[in-house]
């Protein structure tokens, strides 16, 4: 998925002329909720969708234009008080259809389904025979087959919607390209161009939702996906409110086996990518996708020259370091994981030893200001913002700012905690120029544009 605009799609035809809410809040009109309104509920324009067959009325055009901004009747309070863990236990044994109606009537306008291209047009079926309005986004990384371009029209036109595509930021794939080739992930791995690719501009269109909907199943991929519920709190991204927490994802199709949701398919009579035929099963960019032979899991077509354990984008990173933080050895005081891979693991990034950071601390006047965060890599909300520190890193790199990471946790943590305001993992520290003393960073909203404010303002 990648940077431009993104608008979501609708269940059809109704009020084609009604532009639809934009994922990544681009020209989406935001009523303010009276308020006595719960958190976080907001009125929001919403996708002109085709009412279902078991009766469900559809918006008149009249009133979708003499209203800018249509609430959604199934939209209901903020999610913060619900217990995801307990929900997911709840929803193990439901249906796909059971999970997906649950999933659209909690959050109305503000979720989306995922859709790659691949088989996960079950998601968009399920969701057409609840007969909820609901929106679909898509990332195009300018890498994809001609054949799933192709299905993306199909799509469309079968269901009366349009997708909405997220687009890579056009400077950042030239810098990639110019700097690195076009085929530099098959010597130094993926990670980078699916940074560039797909993980920034899924950021950018989560960060207008409160939750989103993927295709993820446990038989995907037993390396990394082998316990994901059908809801979660999401480990790695952030919604429109920012912070941990602030974006549910939820699994429809987890429990379900591959070979049950091409049955679906067949039986619906949904359309499908053409490269399935030809071999192709997990379905990505052309350069990193191949046809499977027979008795191959399907996983092994996707990224096929590196770790098959670790067949994840960065879409669904959480899945790996849940199962790293799980299987790591504790400290005895519980403070680390002596086995965790590290994270904020970039060029653009300082990795400070202790003699490094205390000398921070000394200094008066500083060439420049530099950025700390304090972490622990077993820690899933320091996990949860690897993705936009990094980002930032990049963004800061020759703008006079060291973006660099300290790890506190272990035998650090007692210094840390005297010397370096720690409380909780992550911590964020601005040394600014001419002030001894650090400026914590004060808020639990960890996006790019958030860190940034928060440099510039002290700089």
């Amino acid at each position: 998925m990648a940077s431009a605009t993104a608008s979501i799609s609708s269940h059809p035809a109704a009020l084609r002329d009604v532009k639809a809410a934009r994922i990544g809040a681009v020209r989406q009109q935001v009523a303010v909720a009276p308020a006595a309104a719960a958190r976080g509920q907001r009125a929001r324009a919403v996708c002109p969708l085709r009412a279902a067959e078991q009766g469900r009325q559809p918006v008149s055009a009249s009133a979708a234009s003499a209203a800018p901004v249509a609430p959604v009747a199934d939209e209901v309070a903020a999610p913060a008080a619900v217990d995801y863990e307990a929900l997911a236990r709840e929803l193990e044994g439901a249906s796909p259809l059971e999970v997906m109606d649950r999933a659209l009537a909690m959050f109305g306008s503000e979720i989306a389904i995922a859709f790659s291209g691949a088989e996960d047009v079950a998601l968009i079926e399920y969701a057409k025979l609840t007969g909820r309005p609901f929106r679909v986004f898509s990332l195009d990384t300018g890498r994809l087959n001609p054949e799933t371009y192709q299905f993306f029209d199909k799509v469309e036109k079968h269901y009366g919607i349009r997708i909405e595509y997220m687009f890579p930021d056009a400077g950042e794939v030239q810098e990639l390209v110019r700097t690195k080739g076009l085929f530099s992930f098959y010597e130094d791995g993926h990670q980078e161009c699916c940074r560039v690719r797909k993980v920034r501009p899924l950021r950018r269109a989560l960060k207008g939702l409160r939750a989103w909907i993927t295709g993820q199943r446990k038989d995907q991929s037993p390396g990394t996906r082998a316990s994901i519920p059908v809801v979660q709190v999401d480990p790695s991204f952030e919604g429109q409110d920012g912070g941990a927490g602030s974006l549910i994802k939820w699994n429809p199709v987890a429990n379900v086996d591959g070979k049950d949701i091409w049955t679906f398919l067949r039986t619906m009579d949904v359309p499908v990518n053409s490269l399935h035929a030809q071999g192709y099963v997990s379905i990505g960019c052309e350069p990193c996708t191949r046809p499977v032979l027979p008795g191959q899991h399907e996983r092994e077509g996707r990224w096929w020259w590196e770790d098959a354990k670790a067949k994840e984008c960065g879409l669904h990173k959480g899945n790996i370091e849940k199962d790293a933080q799980a299987a790591a050895p504790k400290s005895a005081n519980g403070n680390g994981a002596a086995g965790a891979p590290d994270i904020f693991e970039s060029p653009a990034v300082v990795s400070l030893t202790r003699a490094g950071i205390e000398n921070l601390l000394r200094l008066e006047n500083r060439a420049e200001p530099w950025l700390v965060v304090l972490y622990a890599p077993w820690c899933p909300f320091c996990q949860a913002m690897e993705a936009s520190y990094v980002e930032l890193a990049e963004k800061l790199a020759g703008a006079g700012v060291k973006v660099a990471k300290f790890r506190a946790d272990g035998e650090q943590k007692p210094f840390a905690q005297a010397e370096l305001q720690l409380q909780s993992f992550p911590t964020v520290l601005l040394f600014p120029t001419r002030t001894a003393r650090p400026i914590k960073y004060p808020s639990e909203k960890r996006d790019v544009d958030s860190l940034v404010a928060f440099v510039n303002s002290l700089r």
